[in-house]
């Protein structure tokens, strides 16, 4: 059976998401490259503060993005997306009438409670097949990576025109445009994606946590968004001192971001062709490494121009295969347990790098809180030496109607070629397998599965 192309409405879906996700990233980034400079002005400015601001969001995201996907499982996508959605708008509204840090670290506060990301995803999954749900998802996450470029191209001369203040009230517009987009553009659904596959239930969360490779790769999203928020707290001031004004930094992050994808993409490439996603991960590290020592002696701006193409190759491609990697080690229908877990670590790094930076540096100064990234960096390389990636493996999920024999339909399902491990789950009517995706036929299991259901259960 030859596999069908991925629809018009996956298609309209796939961009739509994006748009929406990419608006919301956008309106939480765009202020990290700026903030360190442009709120000099507001009382109670201090290292402290701004980091707390730069990360503030992470803490009610990590706090929300599970309970947040559990309300959409029981009232509905949509309407958790568009109330998220009038939650960070409220956030920006608070942020852009504050003239203090800590009117703006409320409002920050506020944006991550509208915690959107898991309910986007799951919506996503719900509009796609499952041949077709990579596709879907893929395209979302470019949007997450086009948004943060964007956000440092734009953001320093927008600080410039608008100040602070007037970036809040665009990150407000940007929220208004997601709901517009979420009502007019995103299509509707009356079905929801198997359970497994997009929610993180309690005990496939206490699953995750227990599992050593995924906790590898939790404690890379948590490192490399932790060194993230820190870097902003400190690099756009050294910008400054090193005569680039915070209105003329999108000339170094232009070019900057550019060459960080010239240099990283050959690297996903080579990674999955010469089957090598373990030592391209530690390549990465190590550029991540190289940046730091670099940022620790830089005098001048072309060193540090340097350690910014350093610090967003390895960033870019760590975001950019963290996520595969945590789909190809997740068991067989735990893929929502274990991106739970992730997403929660990613945000919780967003938090602790934000604000144990601006402590850092308000205490001891930049070169201490650039030696505290270095032992950062090597704890994660000790850390992801045990890591074993298990690459060319991907999770699919198959729905039946029937009441079938569970062991049965997962006994013949474990003898079909490239199949490493299968999951039945009865109340969701739903068979997850594992498998090598080379070895495997999509088509022929689900041809098997709806034989089995017409059959009698000893088939």
């Amino acid at each position: 059976m030859a596999q069908e192309a991925i629809s018009a409405t996956e298609k309209r879906s796939a961009m739509s998401l994006a748009l929406v996700f990419g608006l919301r990233m956008a309106g939480l980034f765009m202020i990290m490259p700026v903030i360190a400079i442009a709120a000099q002005h507001l009382k109670g400015f201090s290292p402290v503060t701004v980091g707390l601001a730069i990360g503030a969001y992470g803490l009610t995201q990590a706090i929300l993005q599970i309970p947040m996907g559990y309300l959409s499982d029981r009232i509905g996508r949509k309407p958790v997306i568009v109330a998220g959605l009038i939650i960070f708008a409220i956030g920006s509204v608070i942020a852009a009438m504050s003239d203090s840090m800590t009117g703006i670290i409320v409002g920050r506060a506020v944006q991550g409670v509208g915690a959107i990301a898991s309910a986007i995803l799951a919506l996503a999954a719900d509009l796609s097949r499952e041949e077709h749900r990579s596709k879907v998802m893929a395209t979302i996450g470019m949007s997450i990576g086009l948004a943060f470029a964007a956000s440092l191209v734009f953001g320093p001369p927008l600080a410039s025109w608008i100040g602070l203040n007037g970036m809040f009230w665009v990150s407000a517009g940007f929220a208004i445009l997601g709901i517009l987009a979420v009502c007019l553009a995103v299509p509707s659904v009356s079905t929801h994606a198997p359970r497994g596959e997009v929610s993180a239930s309690l005990p496939q969360f206490v699953k995750a946590v227990k599992n050593p490779q995924l906790l590898r790769l939790d404690w890379s999203i948590f490192a490399l968004h932790l060194l993230l928020t820190a870097e902003f707290v400190q690099f756009p001031g050294r910008l400054v001192e090193a005569g680039l004004p915070a209105s003329h930094q999108w000339y170094l992050y232009l070019p900057v971001l550019f060459g960080s994808f010239v240099l990283m993409v050959p690297m996903l490439i080579l990674a999955a062709k010469r089957n090598q996603h373990r030592g391209y991960f530690l390549l990465a590290l190590a550029i991540f490494l190289l940046s730091n020592l670099i940022l620790l002696f830089a005098s001048s701006l072309p060193m540090l121009i340097v350690s910014a193409l350093l610090f967003f190759t390895g960033f870019n491609y760590m975001e950019a295969s963290l996520p595969a990697m945590i789909s190809s080690l997740a068991p067989a229908g735990q893929k929502g347990g274990a991106m739970g877990v992730y997403s929660t670590c990613q945000f919780i790094g967003a938090f602790v790098g934000g604000s144990l930076a601006g402590v850092v540096m308000s205490q001891l100064g930049r070169q201490p809180l650039v030696i505290a990234a270095i032992i950062v960096l090597v704890i994660w390389a000790l850390i992801a030496l045990g890591l074993k990636v298990q690459s060319g493996l991907k999770n699919y999920t198959i729905s039946f109607e029937q009441n079938l024999d569970t062991d049965a339909l997962a006994n013949h399902l474990g003898q079909l070629d490239g199949v490493q491990e299968v999951v039945v789950i009865p109340d969701d009517k739903t068979a997850y397998l594992k498998v090598i995706n080379k070895q495997f036929d999509l088509a022929y299991a689900q041809a098997l599965v709806h034989e089995f259901g017409r059959a009698d259960p000893s088939f």
